[in-house]
């Protein structure tokens, strides 16, 4: 068997992976990339479903590690869709020369960490082996599909699709029946879009969730300028935020609990004519105090109701659960879609989907037929992609047995046990909670921080310390428990997969805390790391 010997291996080839190879080749290593895709882009390489489209405002997700980047790209929305989202990733690919360093249509089977040499051996699916002093996992938050395990799917003969494997040349539900499964983030943005098309379209629904209105349009020249013209104090402020994006609106500090009905409506019309996320900013505490979330939660339940004329699917649309413990969506015209007659809305919390038949599926005992089904049931979400490789660290234990009863990180960087080992936005750090391309590059440099220090001081082995990662976890689990995230089954804890354990993955600390912890780590010597001169 022939093995390749190089510094570092990167698995992914999204902001992640090409941020990382980049940061790496300007320290001069020899760096391989592994994309399971046939090109750049990550998660919006996949996920070319109708209407997809980032829920972060377009100026505010891009990198900011090269001005001369900054200042050339042109966003035309300002909540830039997948299609355009997809084509800046290819002109970073193609403005720092990446390609010659990714091997596209590969997946990294296996990694295991080589004690002797303290270096680790990779495994592709090309029948490659790599050896590699450090492995850097760019494999993201939201890239492994969930596809409930229903029987009968194989029988289906019309033709099915999920969310987040689209094909790329499209679906044309022109003149058919369709039936969208899931309510979530995915399906919110696709569903109008879809209904524009399809003969009929039936969503079958378990859990309804919250969503405010993008109100997307066009950027205009003076709002960039603005912008770009001012774009490092920009991200500053960004930066310094809780979750890395929308610095540059008001942020209420104050509690509405004490404020009249007429204040509160107020600002919620405020809130909710800005659109987004933004809402959520309405108040401080409306991710910990139900009393205040209740406020806003009724505001968005009655917006829903005023919006769907028919109060019985109405009342099927508005959520049970408190506002924000799921990630809140962001639409464009979706609870409007369920006033076209040709849009049915079918319950499926107390009567699950029974199996899928031939023609369509059974739920409740009866069968609906279509041409053609969608899955927009989500993803296994931040570990699920790291578990699908067999990742073996000291003393060959496999990563899915260090992780069986939820994942154990320190900052989300490092997992005990595993050695020169990088996990990039993995489960304990903010991630998904923010504006991930700015936790991307935030955890990017300081990963190509840690390895410059160790090629100067002569250092080829760091591991996150036991006891660094108990306290983080643990305090991670206390932060968590302060908030009102754990009220509801969420694929923040896992619970959207079966037999997943139920742990809240993501830090709830907020960005900017993040950051200055990780800074002090660096500044107190790396503290909770160990790391050493172990070469043979």
């Amino acid at each position: 068997m022939t093995i390749k010997n190089i510094d570092a291996v990167v698995v992914g080839a999204g902001f992640a992976g090409m941020y990382m190879l980049y940061s790496l080749r300007e320290q001069g290593l020899s760096v391989q990339c592994f994309e399971r895709g046939d090109d750049v882009g990550g998660t919006w390489y996949w996920n070319r479903y109708p209407g997809a489209r980032c829920d972060v405002e377009s100026m505010e997700y891009s990198y900011q590690f090269d001005e001369a980047l900054q200042q050339e790209w042109e966003w035309t929305e300002r909540y830039a869709p997948q299609p355009e989202i997809l084509n800046y990733a290819n002109h970073v690919a193609d403005r720092f020369k990446l390609r010659s360093d990714i091997q596209f249509d590969t997946s990294v089977e296996s990694a295991e960490f080589d004690e002797a040499t303290c270096r680790w051996l990779v495994t592709t699916s090309q029948g490659e082996t790599y050896s590699a002093q450090w492995c850097v996992m760019a494999t993201g938050c939201l890239s492994s599909t969930n596809l409930p395990d229903f029987v009968g799917l194989e029988d289906f003969a019309g033709d099915w699709f999920h969310t987040g494997l689209w094909p790329k040349e499209g679906v044309d539900f022109s003149g058919k029946r369709v039936a969208v499964v899931g309510t979530g983030s995915s399906a919110i943005q696709a569903i109008p879009v879809i209904a524009d098309q399809a003969e009929t379209l039936t969503v079958f629904q378990r859990t309804a969730n919250f969503s405010i209105p993008a109100h997307n349009g066009p950027l205009s020249p003076k709002f960039v300028e603005q912008i770009k013209s001012g774009y490092g104090e920009f991200r500053k402020i960004n930066n310094e935020t809780h979750n890395g994006f929308g610095g540059r609106w008001a942020r209420y500090e104050d509690s509405i609990v004490d404020a009249s009905e007429q204040q509160r409506q107020t600002r919620f019309n405020e809130k909710w004519a800005l659109g987004g996320f933004h809402f959520l900013n309405s108040i401080s505490n409306i991710g910990a105090n139900s009393e205040s979330n209740k406020f806003a939660a009724d505001y968005v339940k009655d917006k829903i109701r005023s919006i769907v004329n028919d109060q019985a699917t109405a009342d099927l649309l508005c959520p049970d659960q408190v506002i924000g413990c799921k990630r809140l969506c962001v639409d464009s015209g979706y609870f409007e879609t369920f006033n076209r007659d040709s849009v049915t809305l079918v319950n499926v919390k107390d009567d699950p989907i029974e199996r899928i038949t031939t023609k369509g599926l059974v739920t409740g005992g009866k069968e609906y037929e279509f041409d053609i089904i969608v899955f927009a049931t989500g993803f296994d979400a931040m570990t699920g992609s790291l578990l699908s490789i067999d990742i073996k660290g000291r003393n060959g234990q496999p990563l899915q047995e260090k992780w069986a009863a939820g994942p154990r990180t320190y900052l989300g960087l490092q997992t005990h046990g595993f050695p020169n080992l990088f996990t990039i936005s993995g489960p304990g750090s903010p991630s998904v909670l923010t504006n991930m391309v700015v936790s991307i590059e935030q955890h990017v440099n300081w990963i190509s921080r840690c390895i410059s220090h160790m090629r100067m001081n002569q250092m080829n082995y760091v591991e996150a310390e036991l006891n660094a990662e108990d306290e983080w976890v643990e305090h991670n689990n206390s932060l968590s428990e302060l908030t009102l995230f754990p009220a509801c089954n969420s694929w923040y804890l896992g619970a959207n997969v079966p037999g997943k354990p139920r742990v809240f993955m993501p830090y709830v600390g907020g960005l900017h805390a993040y950051t200055i912890k990780c800074d002090e780590v660096v500044n107190n010597g790396y503290k909770g790391f160990l790391m050493e001169d172990r070469a043979s």
